[in-house]
C-alpha cells in the first residue's frame, strides 16, 4: 500500500469529504467538517464549483478546498471514468486516509476511485436515491428505465468497495441491498441533522393561518400541488397565507420567475425570492407542506421546520415518514395526492389550535431523531474516529428566557 497511505500517529486521519456543490458542503457538512477538524483529523473538501468566495469560507472552517470535476446530471460515462481517475490522483496527491463521499455519484466514482487509490477506509454515504429513481405521475419512458438499471447496476460494482455505507430511510436501504447483497450491511442514520442552535424554537403563528413550501421549486418536490392548493383554498378561506421560499428554475415543469411573479400579482403566494436564512420565515409560518414525490434521503427543509417547531404536512415517501407521527405533529398524504393534501391543510385552518401542540411536538422529535451532533457522533463511531463529548449548551444571558421557556415546553 505504501507509506503516503498509512495512517498518521494516534489515529488521526487525512479525510476526503467528496461532494459536489460548495454550497451544500457549506451548508449540510458544516457541523460535521468541524466536528472532525476538533478532534484532530485532517479535512479535504472536495466540490465541483469553488469560487474565491467559497474557498475562503472552507479554509475559515479550518478545511482544505479541493476543485475536482464531475457532471452533477451527466449521463456520459467517459466524463464520469475521468471524474474516477481524477479522484485516484487526487486522492494520492493528499495522501487520503479516509474518504467520505456523499450523494449518489460521488459515492460511485469516489468509492472506485478511493479503492483504486488505496485508500484504507472507504465511506459511502447515499442521501437519496434522487431523480433516476423518482417516478412520475405519468408513468417513466425506456430511457428512464434504462438509466435506473445503469445506477442500479453502479451501486453494486462501487458499494461492495465501501467499509461504511449510511443511508437515511429504510426505503434506500432495501433497495441498495436489492442491487447488490455484497455491499456492507448500511446504517441507518435516519437524516443528515440539524444544530437545534441554528434553528431554534419558535412559538408558530396561529393567526392568519400561514402555510409554508421551502425548497427547489421544482414538479418532483411537490411546488405544483401546493400552488395549486393555494389557488383552491384562497377560494374558500381567503385569508389564509401560502409561503414559497426558493429560487425560480427554467427547468421543464419547474416554476420559472415569471410565473412567480404572476402568482404574487394574482395574491395566491408570497414569495421573498431566493434567502440566505430561512429561519426569519418559518418564524412567520404556521404549518410546512411538502408534497414531493422526489426519492429523497429525509429533506433537510423538513428537519429544520421540525426543529423551529412547525407541524408537518408530507407524502409517504420513504424519505419523509419519520418526519411525521400521523396526527401528533402533522399528516401524511399519498405523493400526487391533491385532495388528500388540501384536506390535511384544511385541517389546521378549521382547528388552528392544533398548530401550537403539533409545533411543541415536532420540535420534540427533531431533538430526539434529528440532532445533528448526535447523528455526527453515530458517524463518526461507525467509522472508527473516537467523538467528542457532547456539551449541554447553556442559553447566554441575551436568550435565557426563550431557552428556558423552550426547554419548558418541550421538555
Amino acid at each position: 500500500m505504501g507509506d503516503s497511505f498509512k495512517r498518521q500517529k494516534n489515529g488521526v486521519e487525512q479525510i476526503a469529504m467528496v461532494g459536489t456543490l460548495a454550497d451544500t458542503m457549506l451548508g449540510f457538512r458544516g457541523e460535521l467538517i468541524r466536528e472532525l477538524i476538533a478532534a484532530g483529523h485532517t479535512v479535504y473538501a472536495f466540490a465541483i464549483d469553488y469560487t474565491p468566495a467559497t474557498e475562503q469560507k472552507i479554509r475559515q472552517m479550518g478545511a482544505r478546498p479541493v476543485s475536482y470535476k464531475m457532471g452533477q446530471l451527466s449521463a456520459n460515462p467517459l466524463s464520469d471514468l475521468r471524474a474516477t481517475f481524477q479522484l485516484k490522483k487526487l486522492f494520492r496527491k493528499h495522501r487520503i486516509t479516509l474518504s467520505y463521499c456523499y450523494f449518489s455519484k460521488p459515492a460511485i466514482y469516489g468509492t472506485l476511485a478511493a479503492k483504486l487509490a488505496g485508500v484504507p477506509k472507504r465511506v459511502a454515504k447515499i442521501e437519496g436515491l434522487g431523480r433516476v429513481f423518482t417516478q412520475s405521475p405519468m408513468g417513466d419512458g425506456a430511457k428512464k428505465r434504462a438509466l435506473r438499471r445503469v445506477m442500479a447496476w453502479l451501486f453494486s460494482i462501487s458499494l461492495p468497495h465501501a467499509h461504511t455505507v449510511f443511508v437515511l430511510n429504510q426505503g434506500d436501504k432495501d433497495d441498495l441491498q436489492r442491487f447488490s447483497p455484497n455491499i456492507p450491511e448500511p446504517t441507518l442514520l435516519g437524516g443528515i441533522g440539524v444544530c437545534m442552535k441554528r434553528y431554534p424554537f419558535r412559538p408558530p403563528v396561529i393567526e392568519p393561518v400561514r402555510f409554508i413550501f421551502i425548497g427547489r421549486l421544482l414538479p418532483e418536490k411537490g411546488v405544483r400541488y401546493f400552488v395549486n392548493a393555494a389557488q383552491a383554498i384562497k377560494k374558500r378561506h381567503p385569508s389564509a397565507e401560502f409561503i414559497l421560499v426558493g429560487a425560480p428554475d427554467n427547468k421543464p415543469g419547474a416554476i420559472n420567475k415569471a410565473e412567480l411573479e404572476q402568482l404574487v400579482a394574482q395574491g395566491t403566494v408570497i414569495w421573498p425570492g431566493p434567502v440566505d436564512d430561512v429561519v426569519p420565515w418559518l418564524a412567520k409560518s404556521s404549518v410546512f407542506v411538502l408534497p414531493t414525490y422526489y426519492r429523497e434521503g429525509v429533506p433537510r427543509s423538513t428537519q429544520e421546520a421540525l426543529a423551529t417547531g412547525r407541524p408537518v404536512i408530507t407524502t409517504r415517501m420513504p424519505g419523509c415518514r419519520k418526519t411525521v407521527r400521523e396526527g401528533i405533529n402533522g399528516y401524511l398524504v399519498e405523493p400526487h395526492d391533491q385532495t388528500g393534501l388540501e384536506s390535511a391543510m384544511l385541517k389546521f385552518i378549521h382547528n388552528p389550535d392544533l398548530i401550537p401542540t403539533m409545533g411543541i411536538a415536532s420540535c420534540r422529535l427533531a431533538r430526539e431523531a434529528f440532532d445533528v451532533r448526535i447523528i455526527n457522533q453515530t458517524i463518526m463511531r461507525e467509522i472508527g474516529l473516537e467523538p467528542r463529548p457532547l456539551k449541554i449548551e447553556e442559553p447566554s444571558s441575551e436568550t435565557a428566557n426563550d431557552w428556558h421557556y423552550t426547554h419548558s415546553l418541550v421538555k
